[in-house]
């Protein structure tokens, strides 16, 4: 691995949560193949999703993110200690995470918090390191769950 793949993979990966913030979705429609496989079990049961990256960022998709973000009044995602492998074009970061949610809402704290950790596939293309799978794995969470499911509601 070199250090450039090094620091594209994690430039990737923490670009994910800024332009997840800012609802850029051209920003991070750039960071995904054109499949990609999501896992988010851990914090909504369910089964893992594989669809296209518009699906993922859809406006009317269910679960889609473009569509649970957009009903928050703020987020804040901390991708942090990011651990990279790569073998020839395929390569692997794993990181914490530590979301926040805001929406100020008639049931208790506008706030919810998760934190776990995530861990990412990514593949080497023509345009550069991008991502093809994220399983995100739940350590706690802390505040009023209520902030999302309003949040998804209100965008539905």
């Amino acid at each position: 691995m070199t250090p450039e793949d090094r620091a594209e993979i994690t430039d990737t990966v923490v670009r994910m949560g800024w332009y997840l913030d800012r609802r850029d979705w051209d920003g991070l429609r750039g960071l995904f193949t054109e499949q990609v496989y999501t896992d988010y079990t851990d914090l909504w049961g369910g089964e893992p999703r594989s669809g296209t990256v518009d699906q993922l960022l859809s406006t009317t998709a269910q679960g889609s993110w473009r569509r649970t973000m957009s009903g928050l009044e703020a987020t804040q995602h901390l991708i942090t200690n990011v651990l990279v492998t790569v073998s020839g074009d395929e390569g692997r970061a794993t990181s914490n995470v530590v979301g926040v949610h805001r929406l100020t809402n008639p049931h208790g704290s506008p706030l919810w918090t998760s934190g776990g950790t995530y861990d990412m596939a990514l593949t080497r293309t023509a345009a550069g390191w991008r991502i093809r799978s994220i399983v995100y794995k739940l350590s706690w969470v802390d505040g009023n769950q209520q902030v999302l499911f309003r949040a998804m509601s209100a965008a539905a």
